[in-house]
């Protein structure tokens, strides 16, 4: 796949109609705080048929094919459906495609992984069709970057029942979400050397024990509502385990959250394209129409060179996004070091085109009238939150160094 398809193009344009009639009105409400994002998602999930291609996906979980090579295989158009809402809302707000790929894909995602059918039947369609919230609660204040080594919350086994206690913090639709997935480690084990169990258990908004913060001041993102959950002495049965089902092979906890991490981290490159497309279209469009020493700025070679830098980056970028849909269509997927070398490349250049584009603009490009300035600190976050830029290198290092 060297290009968008005519298909493909013509969702992306009408995506791209519908950011500019239905989101762009209310861009200032949204970055503000005063607008949580997911009314608007909904209209675009019931206006794009994304909620059909939900349920056919909830439907794949429920049942899936008797050929497990069939299973892998993903449809383009499909793929490029899922991919291209996320390009499109980053050339206008990012932080709704935070909260819109955490609800829809990180959160229902984790229970077809590692869930049974009845846990499947009882949360997944919700979530994948947006009727619900969702939130994947990993992060804690202390374990950052070493989220499995430095976790605090836990859970006891008492008879049928298990006791929950802990925090998490940068938590993506907590203050808002109906469902959460909370990851912790179970007390006890561990104890002959090996690592303690980590496990994941569904909860519900309301349940008692369980408190949701209202959302957190960010440097940027501000379009994605982002909380803290405090979880204290909240007993839950063993139907809200993530505990696999007997039809697919065994899968633990630590292993669904790093086949979590894979998807999250190759969809940042979807974000960084929409960041960086925005970004490139407005500075060539200043460019043009920004006269110093009575010529347009683009006529200065330093500008021309600024450009052609972003558009390298913005190819690089499209061309990796191009390869893992056509890697997904084949079956062959990608390892978690691809995905993490898809992050770092295009979370790095969605950064620094983004502080070209600021600079590009000059001390316009530091007023928030004109929105580069907005794009620059939403670029930031793609650093850092599915593990930092340092945490890829490692990932991808350590498969090049088992490789034979």
């Amino acid at each position: 796949m060297i290009e968008w398809s005519e298909e493909q193009r013509l969702i992306r344009d009408s995506l791209r109609r519908f950011v500019q009639t239905e989101i762009e009105p209310h861009r200032d409400e949204l970055e503000h705080g005063d607008l949580a994002p997911y009314d608007i998602l909904r209209k675009m999930y019931t206006s794009f048929g994304m909620a059909e291609l939900a349920q056919e996906r909830y439907r794949r979980a429920l049942d899936p094919p008797a050929s497990p090579t069939r299973d892998k295989q993903r449809d383009p158009t499909e793929l490029a459906a899922v991919l291209l809402p996320l390009v499109e809302l980053c050339r206008c707000s990012p932080g709704m495609v935070t909260a819109l790929g955490v609800s829809t894909n990180l959160t229902p995602g984790a229970i077809m992984k590692s869930g049974s059918r009845e846990q499947i039947e009882r949360w997944v369609e919700d979530l994948v069709a947006l009727r619900k919230v969702g939130a994947w609660a990993l992060t804690e204040p202390g374990s950052g970057s070493d989220a499995f080594g430095g976790m605090k919350s836990t859970a006891v086994r008492e008879g049928d029942e298990y006791v929950l206690n802990g925090s998490k913090t940068f938590i993506t639709n907590g203050p808002h979400a109906d469902t959460i997935v909370f990851i912790c480690k179970e007390v006890g084990s561990g104890q002959d050397g090996t690592r303690p169990r980590i496990l994941s258990f569904v909860l519900d908004r309301g349940m008692p024990g369980l408190v949701q913060t209202l959302p957190l001041r960010k440097m940027g993102m501000h379009s994605s509502p982002t909380g803290e959950l405090f979880v204290s002495d909240v007993r839950v049965g063993a139907d809200r385990l993530l505990a696999g089902r007997p039809d697919r092979a065994k899968s633990t906890s630590r292993d669904g959250a790093k086949g979590t991490f894979a998807s999250e981290r190759a969809s940042i490159a979807a974000m960084a394209l929409g960041i960086i497309e925005k970004c490139l279209e407005t500075s060539v469009e200043y460019a043009r129409t920004r006269i110093q020493f009575g010529r347009p700025i683009g006529d200065f070679q330093l500008i021309q060179h600024k450009l052609a830098e972003m558009e390298v980056a913005r190819l690089n970028v499209q061309n990796m996004l191009f390869r893992y849909i056509e890697s997904l269509s084949t079956g062959r997927g990608v390892s978690l070091a691809e995905a993490s070398a898809m992050k770092l490349y295009s979370a790095r250049a969605s950064v620094e085109v983004a502080m070209e584009a600021v600079q590009i603009h000059g001390g316009n490009g530091y007023m928030s009238e004109f929105r580069v300035e907005q794009l620059a600190r939403d670029a930031k976050v793609l650093q850092i939150y599915a593990g930092t830029d340092e945490i890829q290198t490692i990932a991808i290092a350590k498969e090049l160094l088992l490789e034979n």
